[in-house]
């Protein structure tokens, strides 16, 4: 049974927290040649980049990301556009921000985000990619097929599950994001579009678990 509470129940949190940390990618960061912020309705996105760019960790920024049915009310103008001003006004310059507003998958959000780059002359050998907390995996498979020879960071504005939670404000939707998305690592490489990545027992059984509880509606 699922839960619209704005806290995650105590009965799934050990299964949660399974797939939470599955998710991060536990990536160092370092200094890289571009930072590519990938659309979504989380304004996070835009806060890490802002600070990584502020900290020194790339000269260059590209918001990539168009819209989506759970992002258009927030971000009408576009995701990578709303990114690009709350950049702007966190004191990114403006001629530092590059967007892509067309992209509507994390694979195109990196393969679109690529071409421009490749249009600017901009020679790339390592990224920062920046996404949701429970898109890192995805995104790192995601960017290791479509862009093979470039070195790969994952990051995502820093917070606790609760704290994620509590933003969201809907535990049932965090719960189902990762499900959806622990789904996908094994799917989407079925299909060709990530490379294939390691799912522990203890994911699986998780992932199982809480699928039996009800949360399916982001399953593809």
């Amino acid at each position: 049974m699922t839960t619209t509470t704005a806290t995650i129940p105590p009965s799934l949190r050990v299964d949660v927290e399974c797939l939470w940390s599955y998710h991060d990618m536990h990536h160092d960061i370092r200094p890289v040649d571009v930072g590519i912020g990938l659309g979504s309705h989380d304004l996070g996105v835009a806060m890490v980049a802002t600070d990584l760019f502020r900290r020194g960790m790339y000269p260059r920024l590209i918001f990539s990301g168009a819209n989506a049915p759970t992002t258009i009310d927030r971000f009408p103008r576009g995701e990578a556009v709303h990114y690009r001003d709350y950049a702007i006004s966190h004191g990114v310059p403006a001629d530092a921000i590059s967007v892509e507003t067309q992209a509507r998958n994390t694979g195109q959000n990196i393969e679109l985000s690529r071409e421009l780059l490749a249009r600017q002359r901009v020679e790339v050998r390592s990224v920062i990619l920046m996404s949701r907390p429970y898109q890192q995996r995805r995104a790192y498979a995601t960017c290791r097929k479509v862009w093979p020879k470039v070195d790969i960071v994952c990051a995502s504005h820093p917070q606790s599950l609760d704290g994620y939670v509590a933003n969201i404000g809907n535990a049932d939707k965090v719960i189902n994001m990762l499900v959806g998305d622990t789904q996908r690592i094994q799917k989407y490489a079925e299909l060709g579009f990530a490379i294939p990545q390691h799912v522990p027992a203890d994911v699986q059984l998780a992932y199982a678990r809480l699928v039996g509880a009800g949360y399916t509606t982001r399953l593809v």
